[in-house]
């Protein structure tokens, strides 16, 4: 009997995502402390709207008929973060254990509902008061860090097996504190922001040694990166090494000191005298082995080889296709490129693809029916090349869909949708939208339909 078409391997991971400072809520209950974005969102026009992170999806108080709707639509794995100021509301000292206990119950309710918890011990939500003593500039991050990783290890790690250490180091980093355009809106120095990308790897090291310490039977670690990704304009060799060499170049700041144990000569070259300084130990410390690697992947910078053999990027017209996000061009083959480049490059044996998904302003419900014909096109197309990447070789083992549900999506407030249920954020009703019953149908015949 011939094999279905686009159908994926037995054992594969299909789950959804989503982290806790964008759908909890209850920013200031049950002793939460204060995070950069709780901050940064009041100041004037950081955020579409004036939105705030105050209710969200109110989750905090909602889990529970969340993950009854997750269960509806056979979702088995789920991506969630925890909120490091509602463990510790000043980033270190005294724990909050009515936070501890939050996460308790809500790990809990996950596990009575059949959905595998995949917990990100970091996801943005900085503890302002960290911020105040210098925040990703300074090492007082990266020791707070090893205290907060021992601790939710300790908490959690009897039920929680599937650890990621940090979400995106590039966003909370150099768009942070180099481009303002996130919390807490920094515009520093180049020397600066490459220590604030050090010092991130190192609480990367400290979340994997704290696993591998507290995690138990069956544990596994490793980090979510926003790779930079990159497609061959052609799908010829001379184009493919273009893209290759740009892939190389352009993710050696952050992957490098993870799988080669030091940052690449090219990379320091190209600092100069704004390389981070590096303290002993610490690339020992950033280096250990890891049980995968998490890619988010959305959009592609398409790549071809130029006139003198460089890379050279193509920029898409003013036409091309694009979701509502204006960064976020509609480019399936990233899902491609990225996971194949990647395993290549490090050898990496294990990849989830930790986010993908699109965003738009105009999902409504309509009569019941919120019909997002849009985001299941884009969805198809993309896990269609994400097929062809695996059947060429790329070890990729599961997907998580970005979002379950709309959300506070950063500077864009509640206007821009990622979620494949609606929420209506004035009275908190939940609408499953057309994407959601077709995911449902794609993880239960585990094929692209």
């Amino acid at each position: 009997m011939s094999r279905a078409p686009f159908q994926f391997p037995r054992n594969f991971t299909w789950g959804t995502a989503t982290a806790a400072p964008q759908i909890e809520g209850a920013a200031f209950t049950g002793g939460k402390g204060e995070s950069v974005w709780d901050r940064f969102a009041r100041r004037p026009g950081a955020v579409a709207d004036g939105d705030t992170l105050d209710v969200a999806c109110d989750h905090y108080h909602r889990y529970a008929q969340d993950f009854a709707l997750m269960r509806r639509l056979g979702i088995k794995h789920y991506r969630l973060s925890l909120a490091w100021p509602r463990i510790f509301p000043h980033g270190d000292g005294a724990v909050n254990r009515r936070g501890v206990d939050f996460y308790h119950r809500l790990i809990d309710s996950l596990l009575q509902h059949g959905i595998t918890p995949w917990v990100t011990m970091f996801h943005w939500d900085l503890p302002q008061a960290l911020e105040d003593r210098g925040g990703w500039r300074a090492r007082v991050v990266p020791e707070a860090f090893a205290t907060y990783a021992d601790t939710i290890v300790r908490a959690y790690g009897d039920r929680v097996k599937n650890w990621i250490t940090l979400n995106e180091i590039r966003c909370f980093t150099v768009h942070a504190y180099g481009e303002g355009t996130k919390a807490p809106g920094g515009r520093e120095s180049a020397r600066t922001v490459n220590q604030t990308m050090h010092h991130a790897l190192v609480c990367h090291g400290h979340g994997v040694r704290a696993v591998r310490a507290h995690g138990g039977r069956g544990a596994r670690v490793g980090l979510t990166d926003n790779c930079e990704t990159v497609i061959p304009v052609a799908e010829s060799a001379a184009d493919i090494a273009a893209a290759r060499a740009w892939f190389i170049e352009a993710n050696q700041p952050v992957l490098d000191p993870i799988y080669r144990g030091h940052y690449a000569p090219a990379y320091l070259r190209r600092c100069g005298r704004d390389r981070p300084t590096v303290a002993r130990g610490d690339f020992a410390l950033i280096s250990q082995r890891t049980d995968f690697l998490g890619l988010n992947i959305y959009s592609g910078t398409f790549v071809r080889r130029g006139a003198r053999g460089r890379p050279e990027v193509v920029a898409p017209s003013a036409s091309y296709p694009r979701a509502d996000s204006p960064w976020l061009n509609l480019a399936p083959r990233a899902l491609y490129w990225t996971p194949r480049l990647a395993a290549e490059v490090y050898g990496e044996k294990n990849i989830y693809i930790t986010e993908n998904g699109c965003g738009y302003n105009d999902d409504a419900v309509v009569r019941g029916e919120c019909l997002d014909l849009h985001r299941v096109e884009f969805l198809r197309s993309y896990l269609r090349e994400l097929h062809r990447a695996m059947a060429d070789g790329a070890p990729v083992r599961g997907y998580f869909l970005w979002s379950f549900i709309d959300n506070f999506e950063w500077a864009d407030g509640y206007r821009r949708r990622f979620g494949i249920v609606h929420n209506n954020f004035k009275t908190q009703r939940r609408t499953p939208k057309l994407s959601a019953g077709w995911y449902a149908a794609v993880i239960a015949a585990n094929r692209i339909l």
